[in-house]
């Protein structure tokens, strides 16, 4: 196994999770964030073939494409139906240690 699920209760948009864990007697910390991204579309894109559900999928591929690469995708929570924001986990890189 290699992840667990830690439920945060009340862990909102834009707030740093910092969690430590001892995996064989050695301490590990992780950073987490949530962010919101916009889950709305303009009147005007809405002509095409595409459905609003792919026009709003592929414009937060081009967000989550130019998002900071210190923070690497982890989750996309399902948003809510009439929601304007769609949340997004990511876990800060740790960077590799050198042999």
């Amino acid at each position: 196994m290699k992840e667990i699920c830690i439920p945060i209760p009340h862990f909102g948009d834009q707030q740093i999770a910092e969690v430590e864990v001892t995996v064989n007697g050695k301490k590990k910390k992780y950073n987490f964030r949530v962010e919101s991204f916009p889950w709305l579309l303009e009147e005007e894109e809405l002509t095409g073939t595409f459905s609003e559900t792919q026009i709003k999928i592929e414009h937060l591929r081009k967000m989550l494409d130019e998002y900071d690469d210190t923070w690497e995708l982890v989750q996309i929570f399902t948003p809510r139906d009439g929601s304007t924001h769609i949340q997004v986990l990511f876990r800060q890189r740790t960077p590799e240690p050198v042999s």
